[in-house]
């Protein structure tokens, strides 16, 4: 089972989220939430704790509901960011993060690691080249001094939601849904490695 968790500033019924619901619902069941600020109609988002206990009880209540064989967080941004907080204290299979923000307001001095250095849950990071948030340099250097299994799919040309320019597009000879099918073909692969768990 896939909980789909949003960005900071968009919750689940943005149309960026609704793609993506619609994309990952092709490789298995799907639920995607809100936080609490969000369903509150605030734009400030919670504090790091509040975070991490709404995720939480998204799994807690999607295991009792459910009953899945195996769960794995996928989130936007900070979606993704919380998902790895989650996963040091509730057993999930996988992590992929669209688009990680590692660095805090694009300040390259400013790095969100020491939860990717505790983890031990295989995690995909979808990220693009253009993405600010996210220089492809840093994080490679954080990936290989993670514990955890680590994979990263490039987008050439994407941005922090992983948007391609039509120019690139063009010059690449390439569409906006060849894109999102390569991201997707990277996600059902990362997926499909990774043995289920038995609880």
């Amino acid at each position: 089972m896939i909980l789909f968790a949003p960005g900071a500033g968009a919750p689940s019924s943005h149309p960026w989220m609704q793609k993506w619901k619609r994309h990952l619902s092709e490789i298995g069941e799907i639920d995607s939430f809100d936080y609490d600020y969000m369903r509150a109609g605030r734009k400030r988002p919670d504090s790091l704790p509040q975070l991490i206990a709404a995720h939480r009880a998204v799994v807690k209540a999607a295991r009792e509901k459910h009953h899945p064989d195996s769960i794995f967080l996928i989130g936007k941004s900070m979606g993704g960011r919380i998902g790895c907080h989650v996963s040091l204290e509730e057993k999930v299979d996988g992590l992929v993060c669209l688009g990680y923000p590692l660095c805090a307001m694009g300040d390259r001095t400013k790095l969100r690691d020491e939860v990717l250095r505790a983890l031990t849950t295989p995690i995909l990071f979808v990220q693009g080249t253009r993405d600010s948030l996210c220089p492809l340099d840093l994080l490679a250097s954080v990936q290989a001094e993670m514990k955890a299994p680590n994979f990263l799919h490039v987008v050439e040309g994407g941005d922090h939601s992983l948007r391609v320019s039509k120019r690139q597009l063009q010059a690449a000879g390439e569409t906006k849904d060849d894109i999102d099918h390569k991201i997707l073909n990277a996600i059902a692969g990362f997926v499909d490695q990774l043995p289920m768990s038995a609880d």
